[in-house]
């Protein structure tokens, strides 16, 4: 029996991979294996050098020691032909000043030998690269140049390019200085050759690990004396590169029709692809003349691709899935870093960033506020959980003049002994915080939930009802008595509108009481009343000869009806109903955190915290929209409201000037020095048991 062996006469026999019985999968495979040639792929076997880390279900497990065999992923294509051994990385690495040290792993890309050549040998030959190199502190591109025109003696004016590491396994390079295009010969004696510099080496992409500790933007595996390029080199390039440019999609096809000629002796050159995440990198190197150039599509800042830190920001700064996200971008195929990386980005550098940028904001809406004395409130509770024992509880404070919210107060029901207890506790660390502040409440509009009504009256704090609960729990009991009375169904929504003329018409409790129980007279058609503060309706008398428009007196309907409207619970309720402000304004601001924190989803305490606060940003920012047009209305069918339709004002567009804010923190700020705001998140308390152990 034959003795199975790589088809590129690889050494050893490890991991060896037969052609795919798919067909279309087994041309592919011999395109790349037998270009050109029609031969039976019996019997024909790929070693594991030839394929992409990517290409493998259990990189990571047979790295460890875990597996003893590597698995391909189905539709597995070998990209790499030339894989680079041992001897040749070592022999590549010395060329300390033409290139930057590489150390590779089990193939990656596509790699060949280094090519070295004496400066002085060949002009002509000498490399031309237009290269692009970034530094944390400086905004570059990569540019291309065209040699089409140029003739005789020609030397690259380009900067140059660094690779990332991470996936793509080479090393970080000096980052503050510039080195030359052209390659200098390595040294062979190994006499006078300087050893060449450790690489930093993470992991590749699919095996990132969960890092908590706080990454240093700057790459501090450099050293100053690594390169001397002079300044001559590369002036005269004007490099700009910004978070602020504009992306657009390119397809891989059309950036290597860029690289697979050579611009000066146009022949086929050697393309080697790295890519992690959105990022991609390609170097292109000239077998015959030795040309040789490399480039990438972002910059990159420290050890970390811009593009892929703003796709991250992106994502949730505007409250959208990344998971959802990936799942559109593998539908269409375009690339994008894995959801551990996304995590890392949230949590060393966005979850800061949104923070920060919170406080600073309730820091200014609380100076502004204190000189106008006492200000208005109103608070109420949301259950972020859905479920009856809510996990989390978040419990806002809105300003009722200026409409935007001052505070928001998330509670998990672990720390207050149940979610029956939360609301009165966020209340009660919403107004310390208030208080902290030099902030003093005039009153409050709320729910009348028993606790909250005990908790501020034990603080001396005025407060009133909003009208819509009242309204929701009269609203229920009307319901179940008109179901064998057709009259008191015509009557009900008078009902409901007539509490709401009571809570405006006065700010004393008395007199709204004594408009509330002139109902009972108006629905009989007597429009006069015993009440001394309210003994007449405002409006005229009608006449009408339809008596059975009113209720008969000494009815059982009749009696009901006085029986519901005057509970001493609907009285004591109807004398603090606000007269000015309602809390209408939390059903907008709830289903704007809907957008950014959907209860299908559960969300850690601090990711939580943070999305609620970006939904405070938002409403903020758009609180006070002007009506678009003199007169614009739009027709609304609340489910709320059977068969009936409401005219709604159309405003014009949102604005989202908070996400440019915060991503001019997180680049400008953050990112250079994360440790201070990560610090500063840290200090948030989080509740250490889990919802099981209640």
């Amino acid at each position: 029996m034959a003795q199975r062996k790589c088809v590129f006469e690889c050494e050893g026999k490890k991991s060896l991979f037969r052609f795919p019985k798919n067909p279309d999968l087994r041309q592919q495979w011999m395109r790349i294996v037998f270009p050109g040639q029609k031969r039976s792929c019996e019997n024909v076997y790929v070693c594991y050098q030839h394929f992409a880390d990517d290409c493998f279900t259990n990189k990571a497990q047979f790295e460890a020691g875990f597996a003893n065999r590597l698995q391909l992923d189905d539709g597995a294509v070998p990209t790499i032909k030339y894989p680079v051994q041992e001897t040749e990385l070592q022999a590549s690495t010395s060329t300390s000043q033409a290139m930057p040290s590489i150390k590779h792993t089990e193939c990656q890309t596509e790699h060949r030998p280094a090519v070295s050549v004496e400066v002085q040998a060949n002009p002509l030959k000498s490399s031309v690269g237009t290269q692009c190199r970034f530094t944390p502190l400086q905004k570059t591109t990569g540019t291309q140049f065209s040699f089409s025109k140029h003739t005789g003696h020609l030397r690259s004016k380009g900067t140059q390019t660094t690779d990332l590491s991470a996936s793509m396994e080479t090393s970080q390079v000096n980052t503050r200085s510039h080195l030359p295009s052209t390659p200098i010969k390595a040294s062979t004696s190994g006499l006078g050759a300087r050893p060449a510099k450790r690489p930093r080496m993470e992991l590749p992409e699919e095996d990132e690990e969960d890092i908590s500790d706080i990454p240093q933007p700057h790459d501090c595996t450099n050293e100053p004396g690594d390169s001397a390029a002079e300044p001559s080199e590369i002036s005269g390039v004007e490099v700009t590169c910004d978070y602020t440019d504009a992306k657009y999609i390119v397809f891989e096809s059309s950036l290597r029709e860029l690289f697979e000629t050579c611009p000066l002796c146009k022949r086929n050159c050697d393309v080697q692809r790295r890519r992690l995440g959105t990022f991609v990198s390609f170097s292109q190197v000239c077998e015959n003349c030795q040309y040789n150039r490399k480039w990438q599509s972002q910059p990159v800042k420290g050890s970390t691709p811009v593009g892929n830190l703003q796709m991250s920001a992106a994502v949730y700064f505007t409250g959208g899935s990344f998971i959802q996200t990936k799942k559109i971008c593998r539908a269409m195929n375009l690339q994008i870093h894995q959801y551990k990386t996304f995590r890392r980005h949230a949590r060393l550098f966005l979850e800061p960033s949104i923070y920060h940028k919170w406080r600073m904001d309730q820091q200014a809406m609380f100076q502004q506020l204190q000189p106008q004395g006492e200000i208005p409130l109103s608070g109420d509770m949301r259950a972020v959980s859905p479920g009856r024992f809510a996990k989390y509880g978040s419990y806002t404070l809105m300003h009722l003049k200026s409409n935007k919210i001052l505070d928001i107060q998330l509670l998990q029901s672990i720390e207050v002994g149940g979610s029956a207890h939360m609301e009165k506790e966020g209340l009660s660390r919403g107004l310390e915080l208030l208080e902290s502040n030099q902030l003093h409440v005039d009153y409050i509009v709320t729910d009348r939930n028993t606790q909250v009504q005990n908790y501020l009256r034990e603080r001396n704090v005025k407060q009133y009802y909003d009208v819509w609960h009242l309204e929701k729990e009269l609203s229920k009991k009307l319901d179940k008595l008109s179901r064998n009375c057709k009259l008191l169904r015509k009557w009900s929504q008078g009902i409901k509108n007539h509490m709401y003329w009571s809570a405006m018409s006065s700010k004393e409790g008395p007199k709204k009481v004594a408009k509330w129980k002139s109902l009972l007279n108006h629905i009989q058609n007597v429009h006069t009343h015993d009440d001394p503060l309210f003994p007449k309706c405002a409006h005229p008398e009608r006449v009408s000869r339809d008596t059975s428009k009113w209720f008969r007196p000494g009815t059982m309907v009749l009696h009901n009806i006085e029986k519901l409207l005057l509970n001493k619970r609907i009285l004591e309720g109807v004398a603090k109903l606000s007269h000015q402000h309602q809390t209408s304004a939390f059903g907008a601001f709830h289903s704007v955190i809907l957008r950014f924190a959907s209860k299908n989803v559960v969300y850690p305490f601090i990711g939580m915290l943070c999305r609620l606060y970006l939904a405070a940003m938002h409403f903020n920012e758009n609180a006070d929209r002007e009506q678009e047009g003199t007169a614009v209305y739009r027709i609304m069918h609340p489910k709320s409201r059977k068969e009936q339709s409401t005219a709604k004002p159309v405003k014009t567009e949102p604005t989202f000037e908070y996400i440019s804010d915060l991503m001019r923190l997180l680049f400008l700020e953050v990112f250079d020095k994360p440790d201070t705001f990560v610090e500063e998140l840290r200090k948030v308390p989080v509740p250490g048991l889990p919802i099981s152990a209640v």
